[in-house]
């Protein structure tokens, strides 16, 4: 029985212990800003026909979850063979994304699924315009040059978006998305419908239905951090 007490004790004595993994993942909490590059590079590559401006930003709530939004102004110019119209106006959209992306270690990377809601207000400048007849020959086509203003004109819309966003340095991010928009409700002008709405884009036959897309560089500040 000694010789039984003396062999177990020896080798309880040679098994090696196995320490517990001590390194804790911070994750980072902080009000993220950036702005809209594609609408920067339009305005300049298309300066007699767009220019507009955006800001984003968001706020994580929890490790996936984060509030979100953006706020912005556009200015289009719209010709075809019937309208010459300006449109401009601002524009506001909140929601929600949702990081599907399990990242490794203290990355801190997204792919995302996201939800908006959006509110734009804006007016229309009618610079000309062409009655389209069915008649081309014995009717004389009217035509218009006279400027028409419509203003207080305003739209709702539910978004919903797909996107990334890469962290290039040290909580400076890189983005993509698409979105997919439908028209909730919106103030419609006498005679023409609404060619443009800023935020919205361009409506596809008259469905209420608009696609967008957006680059984004944003820096996220740092406020403080939770163990992952």
């Amino acid at each position: 029985m000694l010789l039984l007490s003396i062999s177990a004790n020896a080798q309880n004595d040679s098994i090696i212990s196995t320490p517990k993994d001590s390194v804790k993942v911070k994750l980072k909490y902080g009000l993220r800003v950036g702005g809209d590059i594609s609408k920067l590079v339009r305005s300049f590559a298309e300066k007699d026909e767009y220019t507009g401006f955006e800001i984003s930003a968001d706020y994580r709530i929890k490790k996936r979850l984060y509030i979100a939004g953006e706020i912005g102004t556009e200015e289009k110019n719209t010709v075809n063979e019937v309208l010459d119209i300006t449109t401009k106006g601002s524009y506001l959209k909140a929601g929600i994304d949702y990081n599907l992306y399990q990242n490794w270690l203290d990355m801190d990377n997204m792919i995302y699924s996201g939800f908006r809601i959006g509110a734009s207000t804006f007016s229309h400048d009618l610079n000309s315009f062409n009655v389209y007849s069915t008649n081309q020959y014995w009717v004389t086509q009217f035509s218009s040059n006279e400027k028409q203003e419509f203003k207080d004109l305003t739209a709702f819309w539910v978004e919903f978006i797909l996107g990334i966003k890469a962290e290039l340095l040290n909580n400076l991010y890189l983005g993509l998305n698409v979105q997919l928009k439908m028209i909730a409700s919106e103030t419609v002008p006498d005679n023409f419908g609404n060619v443009y709405i800023p935020g919205f884009n361009k409506t596809f036959d008259s469905n209420g239905v608009g696609v967008g897309y957006s680059y984004t560089l944003s820096y996220r500040i740092p406020l403080y951090k939770k163990d992952k």
